[in-house]
């Protein structure tokens, strides 16, 4: 049976809709506070630091790439894939709003890009610096 929904009870409906979307939607800090718990099971765990997340960000690992051969030296600036030439969007939070939201994306890229560029799984320590970084990117 088809039933029509009047506009004011559509709107109801999506409305809900977004309220639950929202829902499932972490902050950034509770993203890093997730990665923090998963780190603090290595030995000699103190803490994250930007200053390293900035470095392995910026430095060439095992395939000859960075994560800036692809994300830019500039987080904040929109990216292109190294051989794709997709275009990827600025992955700095402070531009791009939701970007470590979703903890499902923000276990595949992981997985993916350390893949891709250390040919390897991240560390939690490796993780948790790097996002440190890219929060603190304006």
């Amino acid at each position: 049976m088809l039933k029509i929904f009047h506009t004011s009870g559509l709107a109801l409906v999506f409305a809900a809709g977004l309220a639950a979307q929202s829902a499932f939607a972490e902050t950034h800090n509770e993203i890093l506070a997730s990665i923090q718990k998963e780190a603090s099971d290595t030995p000699g765990f103190q803490g994250f630091s930007a200053a390293r997340g900035e470095s392995f960000f910026r430095t060439k690992h095992g395939h000859e790439w960075s994560c800036s051969s692809c994300h830019t030296e500039n987080p904040a600036a929109p990216g292109k894939h190294a051989k794709t030439d997709k275009a990827i969007q600025p992955l700095a939070p402070s531009v791009n709003a939701e970007r470590f939201t979703d903890p499902g994306k923000v276990a595949k890229w992981f997985k993916r890009n350390c893949n891709d560029v250390l040919d390897r799984v991240c560390t939690p320590q490796e993780k948790g610096d790097v996002l440190t970084y890219l929060l603190a990117v304006k």
